[in-house]
C-alpha cells in the first residue's frame, strides 16, 4: 500500500457494521485498528471515497499518524518475560 496516495477516516466503532470492506484497503472487521477506549477505529482507501464514508472528514497519512500516535490511540508494548 502506498501510504502517500492513501486517505484515511476515523469512524465511531458503532459505525464499523456500514463498512464495506470490498472498498477499503482492511481485510475485515478483524483487522481494524481501535482506540484504547475502543469508541474508534479507522479505515482507509485510495481514489475516491466510497460512499459509506461520505461527508466524513479524511486524513493524509501525515495527518492520521500524529492522532493514533496520541494519548487515546497509543497502545502499551508488550515485553515477553519469557525469553
Amino acid at each position: 500500500m502506498n501510504f502517500w496516495k492513501t486517505t484515511w477516516v476515523i469512524i465511531n466503532a458503532s459505525e464499523v457494521d456500514s463498512v464495506n470492506f470490498s472498498q477499503v484497503n482492511e481485510d475485515s472487521v478483524n483487522t481494524l485498528t481501535y482506540s484504547l477506549d475502543n469508541s474508534q477505529t479507522f479505515v482507509s482507501f485510495q481514489g475516491s471515497t466510497p460512499s459509506f464514508l461520505s461527508g466524513k472528514k479524511t486524513y493524509t497519512h501525515e495527518e492520521l499518524v500524529p492522532i493514533v500516535n496520541g494519548p487515546l490511540w497509543k497502545t502499551l508494548e508488550i515485553i515477553d518475560i519469557d525469553e
